[in-house]
């Protein structure tokens, strides 16, 4: 049986909720253009708290350089919909705003990275255009080996992710397009993996590494697990993602493990940027 907005005006605000707790954040945001009782019920805590993450008290605490002035649960939804920094600046943390689902960043500090301890392999550095305090790049080396890790509890459950390797690669990017990387994403006895490309920006350079090693290029490509050959895609921040895999995160606790890893050749390569992995929710 439907309930008409008429008939829904004689409930009680808290009532009406209620009702709206069950919904989404879009859609008690469109709910509130439809009655000055459905207005105030849709502006309550009791909704939006409902739509706050069940840590929102810890991830509040622990944001690095942000002080949280909100008058209401609906104010700090709206705060977190913003990207903010935690876990002494390694992490980025954010809501999707119509959906309320968690989404995070690890920083390039926060993965394990072969050898970027080694100087003469990456170099760490800050550039104006990250969101974090410094970024990893690849120097030179002939084999690369980046994995991050999350608990799946810190996700939201129920929900499709992707996780996203982003990167820049420089003016004097060689090296990356002779052998796909394998990526993988592992959570708990399931693991799924693909082949991805960094493709360099310079396309004439592309051309020519394809000429002149066109038949070492097929050859490291035969070691490596079939995949899709997914290449790099531009973002509205300026960076450039690698999608490294997703995987449907449920209710219980375990390890997502991500990687992207050119370990099958030994083929000298320099020029990449790391910012991190992004960790978000798929539509």
């Amino acid at each position: 049986m439907e309930v008409s907005v008429s008939g829904m005006n004689v409930l009680p605000e808290s009532c009406v909720a209620v009702i709206l707790s069950l919904t989404s954040p879009s859609d008690a945001c469109k709910s509130s253009s439809v009655s000055t009782v459905f207005g105030s019920a849709a502006d309550s805590d009791l909704v939006w708290d409902k739509f706050l993450p069940s840590d929102y008290h810890e991830i509040v605490s622990k944001a690095c350089n942000t002080t949280f002035l909100f008058a209401s649960k609906k104010q700090l939804y709206h705060l977190l919909c913003n990207p903010v920094l935690i876990a002494d600046g390694k992490m980025s943390f954010k809501l999707d705003r119509p959906s309320g689902r968690k989404s995070y960043i690890l920083s390039a500090r926060q993965l394990s990275i072969r050898s970027s301890n080694d100087p003469m392999s990456w170099t760490w550095k800050s550039i104006p255009e990250s969101r974090f305090s410094d970024v990893a790049e690849l120097i030179s080396s002939s084999r690369l080996e980046i994995n991050g890790n999350i608990k799946s509890k810190k996700l939201s459950p129920n929900t499709k992710y992707g996780a996203y390797l982003l990167l820049k690669i420089t003016e004097r990017a060689y090296g990356l397009d002779l052998i796909p990387s394998e990526t993988s994403i592992e959570i708990g006895n399931q693991t799924f993996k693909n082949t991805a490309y960094l493709r360099c920006q310079d396309d004439k350079k592309h051309r020519l590494e394809n000429l002149f090693y066109s038949n070492r290029k097929q050859m490291m490509k035969s070691r490596v697990v079939k995949g899709d050959d997914r290449v790099m895609s531009r973002r509205e921040d300026g960076w450039m993602e690698m999608e490294l895999g997703e995987f449907f995160n449920g209710e219980s606790d375990e390890e997502v493990k991500m990687s992207l890893m050119e370990i099958k050749g030994h083929q000298l390569k320099g020029g990449v940027i790391v910012e991190g992995i992004e960790i978000r929710p798929k539509a």
